[in-house]
């Protein structure tokens, strides 16, 4: 077996682990704890939106309701004490086109701006928007490209996971701003209406 024959059989094979790796529901994975967080708003906007070519046309409300479920479903999880809100805007975005398997198969991107809210602080937590690229899951389709092997519904719920598990996990590493605080006795007019 030549060397690039090897090559190509191990990406191949870890592209196929990927794939299978990543088919648990997220209703069906397990909830571990960031600090005290709790979601209470989850507002995507996309005034600014814009599609960078090639890429199929997706009309703006169709990238806000599937960012704001998938969201909602990654995140919705969490049952902390404390109450925080998330904002999404989406900047950009290409959905894979149709290309020629192992010379031109495009991917999946979207630009995100994502900014948390503390509800008990009244403001944001970062002062300035974290910008995520995001792109879309592998899969075995890898050297075909999904513009060829997923409908536009899947490519945009494929990406719209994957901005909802990179928030996550961007939450996650910052687990310190969650932290519990010391009981006040009084609660915000948001804690109040969710108890």
């Amino acid at each position: 077996m030549t060397r690039l024959t090897r090559r190509i059989f191990a990406l191949a094979s870890l592209v196929a682990l990927a794939a299978c790796g990543s088919q648990t529901p997220v209703s069906q994975q397990p909830v571990d704890p960031i600090g005290e967080f709790k979601l209470v708003h989850n507002i995507v906007t996309v005034n600014n939106i814009q599609r960078v070519q090639p890429s199929k046309d997706v009309a703006p409300e169709v990238w806000d309701d599937a960012v704001t479920e998938a969201i909602q479903a990654r995140m919705g999880r969490y049952e902390g004490s404390q109450f925080y809100h998330l904002g999404v805007n989406i900047l950009g975005y290409s959905v894979a086109v149709p290309g020629v398997p192992l010379v031109l198969a495009p991917k999946s991107v979207v630009v995100v701006d994502v900014t948390v809210w503390d509800d008990a602080k009244g403001g944001k937590i970062n002062q300035e928007p974290k910008q995520m690229m995001v792109f879309e899951s592998l899969s075995p389709d890898l050297f075909i490209g999904s513009g060829l092997t997923k409908t536009k519904d899947e490519q945009v719920a494929n990406l719209a996971a994957n901005i909802a598990l990179q928030i996550e996990n961007w939450l996650r590493d910052n687990e310190e701003w969650f932290a519990k605080r010391p009981e006040t006795g009084t609660s915000t007019g948001t804690e109040a209406a969710a108890q």
